[in-house]
């Protein structure tokens, strides 16, 4: 049975759980679902999704889409901003997304991200109980809202604060919600830890993506071809990090770590692909260790680019400090790039440590924040070229399997309906 589902995410900027959003918005309309897109305003250097779901709509109008698709219709909600803002907020839940409900009266309300999750799921269940009629309400954990308490005491007690507000609104909306989907083990685990809703109301449905896309490159995006454009020799060593550059990225544990081997390597290379707030500061110190020749700043690249780029790079280095389960790590696996990544979250169940797995290992993992722990890793994918093909090559054949769209969308069909029931 067809139904109006309500999607609610934060902000619609380029990063992975956004990407998730618009590829269940574009598979749920194809299997001839009413489906609507609500995000917060757009700005910044982030870059936005919001053309790849306006290309999709030109597809469905043109009618190169699927027989049952219709548009994803897209709602702007101006009072939807990440940071907590009590002014804001009010406005958001009383007007913005009330009328909205009552002016798409969904079947399903799914929602995307900390914020969005907590007043969209609040939303919802007012608007179940004032219609009369039932809804789904579901929400996807794509990472956690918690942020790591570091820094100076001062700015430990604002974290801490800032965590236990969370927390108390993430156990408020999980009463207000009836199914829970978390894109990694880990999510359900950390969230339960906190005492965040109940254990059976949670279901891991991984993230799914566009795989062929990083399986079979398009003429003039292999490996070659890409290493010529980017002017990269066939001796390069290229570390390749996908992220925005922004807080807890770990793009300052590169510098500390690698600083010296780039310095007495000239063939290692750093390919940076991504954009943020902390792009100037950044490029200004790559400038001061005097490493420029040395790293590629790609700025944003749009998202059928991103697969060309990794194809370009020996390892993908991912050192966030907090990811639920981060997509960066199966695309640059599925183009068959092994990868070294922080033990965090959800990358521990994609980054098999190749050393204590070696018959099945996909890469290397090391501690959040270690500097010296990133740099011997990417020593040793480089001392290691043979194993590390065939860590990439593992990687491959295990996320082919664990991240199709179709899959994931084909999981979401079910969650809902268990919502209804």
């Amino acid at each position: 049975m067809n139904k109006v589902i309500l999607h609610i995410s934060t902000r619609l900027i380029l990063g992975g759980s956004q990407e998730n959003t618009v590829l269940s918005c574009m598979g749920q309309s194809r299997l001839g679902h009413e489906v609507h897109l609500a995000f917060g305003p757009i700005f910044g250097p982030e870059g936005s999704h919001r053309e790849t779901i306006e290309r999709f709509n030109e597809r469905v109008r043109s009618g190169e889409e699927a027989d049952l698709a219709s548009e994803v219709v897209m709602h702007e909600l101006p009072n939807m901003v990440r940071e907590i803002h009590p002014i804001k907020d009010h406005f958001c839940f009383h007007d913005d997304l009330k009328n909205l409900m009552k002016s798409v009266r969904p079947d399903v309300v799914h929602t995307h991200s900390s914020k969005a999750g907590i007043l969209g799921r609040w939303a919802a269940w007012k608007y179940m109980k004032n219609a009369g009629k039932p809804v789904a309400v579901v929400h996807t954990i794509h990472g956690p809202p918690f942020m790591p308490i570091e820094g100076s005491v001062i700015n430990k007690l604002k974290i801490g604060f800032k965590n236990w507000i969370y927390t108390l609104a993430e156990r408020f909306a999980a009463k207000r919600c009836q199914i829970i989907a978390s894109v990694a083990d880990a999510m359900t685990e950390q969230f339960l830890d906190r005492r965040i809703g109940k254990k059976n109301q949670y279901i891991t449905v991984r993230s799914g993506m566009d795989t062929q896309q990083y399986t079979n490159p398009l003429p003039n995006e292999d490996r070659d071809s890409m290493r010529h454009e980017l002017e990269f020799s066939e001796d390069d060593f290229v570390i390749g990090t996908v992220a925005r550059l922004a807080q807890h990225k770990g793009h300052d544990d590169i510098l500390d770590g690698l600083g010296d081997d780039l310095r007495a390597n000239p063939s290692w290379k750093l390919l940076w692909v991504g954009n943020g707030w902390w792009t100037d500061r950044l490029m200004d110190r790559v400038r001061e260790m005097g490493l420029q020749d040395q790293v590629v700043h790609t700025g944003l690249v749009a998202q059928p680019r991103v697969a060309a780029m990794m194809r370009a790079m020996d390892v993908l280095l991912h050192p966030s400090y907090r990811e639920g389960l981060p997509r960066t790590v199966p695309q640059a696996l599925l183009c068959g790039v092994p990868v070294v990544a922080s033990d965090t979250d959800g990358t521990p169940e994609v980054c098999l440590d190749a050393r204590a797995n070696p018959e099945h290992g996909t890469g290397l993992l090391v501690r959040v924040g270690d500097s010296d722990g990133i740099r011997e890793a990417i020593r040793w994918m480089h001392t290691h070229p043979e194993q590390r093909r065939l860590v990439g090559h593992h990687g491959r054949v295990m996320c082919e399997q664990m991240f199709s769209t179709d899959a994931m969308i084909e999981a979401l069909e079910g969650v809902y309906e268990d919502a209804i029931r």
